[in-house]
């Protein structure tokens, strides 16, 4: 906008001088053409400095990405890591019970929160067949039931204690919901 003024102002100006305007009304328009003008540098080194800044900050995201990226990599390898020991530790207490392989499918599926109609239609089985593999499974591990099996694997897993500010005491145990003889 800028430059199309200061055009059109230099154009009526030198058809001013053609006719025979007096300086002054030409000075006036001369004054109006350097406004333009250094509006027009003013933009052009805004413009400059924003896409400098913006730049930087493209390179400042990439390095905010690449450091999410690196921390996100690290965070799957130690989930999956976690996952495989803790789906070993079952596997081992399932060897334990002599579990046969359908017996340690249903006892794994019920682990996960699965129903039995949805287990017995997964495994293309019956209801009655997928409640009687259920039914040994508790028997060969000495429990009562689907709430036992889940706590049974379950209860050791704890978060980690609350962070706690320094100069704050930490909370009692029992306070937290734990028996000193449950935590480990």
């Amino acid at each position: 906008m800028f430059a199309l003024v200061a055009l059109l102002v230099t154009g009526d100006a030198a058809l001013d001088l053609r006719e025979g305007a007096s300086l002054w009304h030409v000075s006036g328009e001369a004054l109006v053409i350097a406004l333009a003008l250094v509006g027009l540098g003013a933009l052009v080194q805004r413009i400059r400095a924003d896409r400098l800044r913006l730049q930087t900050e493209v390179v400042r995201l990439r390095g905010s990405e690449e450091t999410w990226r690196t921390n996100s990599n690290r965070w799957e390898a130690q989930a999956t890591a976690a996952v495989r020991a803790f789906g070993d530790a079952v596997d081992s207490e399932f060897e334990r019970w002599n579990l046969t392989p359908s017996e340690r499918e249903v006892a794994l599926l019920i682990l996960k929160g699965m129903s039995m109609k949805d287990i017995a239609t997964g495994r293309g089985t019956s209801e009655r067949t997928v409640r009687q593999q259920a039914t040994t499974v508790y028997t060969k591990a000495g429990l009562d039931g689907r709430a036992e099996l889940a706590s049974y694997f379950l209860d050791a897993l704890s978060l980690p204690p609350p962070l706690v500010p320094a100069g704050a005491s930490a909370p009692s145990e029992a306070a937290a919901g734990r028996s000193p003889s449950s935590s480990g």
